[in-house]
């Protein structure tokens, strides 16, 4: 297969190229494409045939559900079944970094959603992304563009790397804004909501909106998200956590690499520091991609100091990526 590199404008995504990108979507085929997030992996959230391809071109874990990215909220009601609680979140957030888990219709195959009785659902904050998924006419399912288990891709050239032979397009429209994915919520109880995922919507926002605290999920509840069961977001060389207080891990420092926002004491051989959290989170996983390239031995990650905002889905991502 060969895979076509196409730049499309953000804010103008040119029609001849977006209606390409929607004719391999609606013929079963695979289009990476931005969202404010991570650079999704596309296809007919309904065809479990195209859904499959996706599983396939990740090697993927097939009991792990896909999130339908969709272009409207009137969308929703025809995948899912909402509540008035759900309904306030999408009026509120979407479009937005903020994926909700609801009761699925039966519209949805079992592939797509993992073989679950829940789906999650989401609008993305991406002109580019709207449009692909408008001029498809059908609810795109779609995964991070990378290999299962690496950091997600937040431009399209690590797509390429990644992905290159095995889908059909990629739709070039720059760097994400975000650089962490979706925070994801169930609300299939409007009484109790679960904060399965944390990421780019903060949790004081959410909270602050219902007026009530999302409480923790359940070992049944957290398979209803994507990229909470499995080793996600790693490099192929270790990530060790350090914390700023404490003393800095004992490591060959001459051939590691470091990642943070605090300066280590130590001159470490390769490094990326960045101002704040919201930059830290943009460029973490190119981060971790650029150290892992330039041949570093481990990649030391600074423990965010604040949980709050960006910060609970950063610890999350680095949490994962080092194995839990």
């Amino acid at each position: 297969m060969m895979t076509e590199l196409l730049q499309v404008s953000k804010w103008n995504p040119e029609p001849e190229i977006i209606s390409r990108a929607a004719e391999v979507i609606r013929s079963g085929g695979l289009a990476a494409f931005p969202t404010e997030t991570v650079y999704g992996l596309g296809a007919d959230a309904l065809n479990p045939e195209a859904v499959g391809k996706i599983y396939a071109a990740k090697g993927r874990p097939s009991d792990n559900p896909l999130i339908l990215h969709i272009s409207s909220i009137e969308q929703a009601a025809s995948l899912v079944h909402t509540n008035a609680e759900a309904e306030r979140l999408m009026r509120i957030f979407w479009p937005g970094p903020l994926t909700l888990v609801l009761p699925a219709r039966e519209n949805i195959p079992l592939r797509t959603r993992g073989g679950l009785d829940t789906a999650a659902v989401r609008m993305p904050d991406n002109p580019i992304a709207l449009a692909l998924i408008a001029a498809s006419g059908t609810p795109i399912a779609a995964p991070s563009a990378n290999i299962s288990g690496r950091p997600s891709p937040t431009d399209a050239l690590t797509v390429y790397h990644d992905m290159n032979g095995r889908i059909d397009i990629i739709l070039d429209g720059g760097s994400v804004d975000v650089g962490i994915e979706s925070t994801v919520i169930d609300v299939t109880d409007p009484q109790k909501i679960l904060m399965l995922r944390p990421g780019g919507m903060s949790r004081e926002l959410i909270e602050d909106s219902l007026n009530m605290r999302l409480e923790l999920p359940g070992t049944i509840s957290i398979k209803r998200s994507p990229g909470t069961r499995y080793k996600h977001y790693a490099p192929n060389i270790p990530v060790i956590i350090w914390k700023k207080d404490n003393d800095f891990p004992d490591i060959n420092i001459n051939s590691a690499g470091y990642i943070g926002i605090a300066e280590p004491a130590y001159r470490i051989g390769k490094s990326i520091i960045f101002h704040d959290t919201a930059n830290y989170a943009h460029g973490l996983f190119a981060g971790f991609r650029k150290l892992e390239a330039e041949g570093v031995s481990c990649i030391v990650a600074e423990w965010p100091e604040s949980s709050s905002g960006l910060g609970e889905g950063l610890r999350d991502r680095i949490s994962r990526a080092a194995g839990g």
